[in-house]
């Protein structure tokens, strides 16, 4: 059958669209780009929504068989196929270049074990850098997932304490937009109404989304989980504690959580989209490694 190529919807959120390509990752299985980041992206804040039609889609019968995709925003591409249809990569490449680049800026990220992959970007004058991106795995039959709470502190989810500004506040903290000058957590209805998104929405199970509470109601580590049985994988993104609450021991155990509650779901293992020493401590192991690369100047 031939294939046929489309650009994806430009509209943005949970559409037919978006279920088409999440179920194109399902069935791809692990990759450079998870079922994870897809669902992650598609109610980000960050997404920039005017590039969703530069979203390229190749179809056989029907179905999904190739994606050429950004991650939020545009100028690192992804280029993805089921194993029988490597050879669209040279295309998708040539595509992306043109539809995916900014401001003349593009990279493309490839698995360091991609060799065929990596033939058809060297063919292009694309050379590998030094920036990767490094998965880290947990393997729930061999690590426990036991931890201890400092005394006052307890467990939650956003199944049980729905408080979208505390979430907020705990991923602004964590991430040290405070520590690095953009100044306090300040809460608006916009960013209650992207919460929500975010949220409230197919795919998202609430149960999975789990945060430590300080003797004083706030939430001050957080661990959002990601789980699909048919994709037998969980994921773990994102990860976030406040600077004052830091080595207490509240990061592993929001994670261990997590990751206790997937494997109760089904979940074999868990993957993170680091190489941090925190995962490597808690019990994570290296597990795949991709290279960022760009054309030769």
């Amino acid at each position: 059958m031939a294939i046929n190529f489309r650009n994806y919807t430009n509209q943005a959120g949970i559409t037919k669209d978006y279920y088409l390509v999440r179920d194109f990752l399902i069935k791809l299985g692990y990759c450079e780009y998870t079922y994870v980041r897809w669902d992650w992206m598609a109610t980000h804040g960050y997404l920039d929504k005017s590039a969703l039609a530069n979203i390229g889609i190749w179809m056989e019968n029907n179905e999904i068989v190739g994606v050429a995709t950004f991650d939020c925003s545009l100028g690192k591409g992804f280029c993805l196929t089921l194993p029988d249809y490597a050879y669209l990569k040279k295309e998708m490449l040539l595509y992306s270049e043109g539809k995916l680049s900014k401001q003349g800026s593009f990279e493309i990220v490839i698995q360091d074990k991609d060799i065929v992959f990596q033939e058809i970007a060297s063919k292009f004058n694309y050379v590998a850098t030094e920036n990767r991106e490094l998965d880290s795995i947990f393997y729930l039959d061999q690590t426990p997932t036991d931890y201890q709470l400092p005394e006052g502190f307890h467990i939650t989810t956003m199944q049980e304490t729905f408080d979208i500004k505390q979430y907020g506040s705990v991923l602004w903290k964590g991430f040290n937009h405070e520590r690095d000058g953009e100044g306090e957590f300040k809460f608006t209805k916009e960013m209650e109404q992207q919460g929500k998104e975010e949220m409230l929405r197919p795919n998202v199970e609430l149960d999975l989304k789990v945060a430590v509470v300080a003797p004083n109601g706030n939430f001050v580590s957080y661990c959002g989980m990601w789980f699909d049985k048919e994709a037998r994988y969980a994921v773990i993104e994102p990860v976030a504690t406040d600077p004052e609450y830091r080595r207490m021991g509240l990061g592993k155990a929001a994670v261990l959580e997590g990751i206790r509650r997937v494997g109760e779901k089904g979940a074999k293992i868990a993957l993170v989209g680091s190489s941090q020493q925190f995962y490597y401590s808690i019990g994570l192991r290296p597990y795949s490694s991709s290279t960022i690369w760009r054309k030769k100047r």
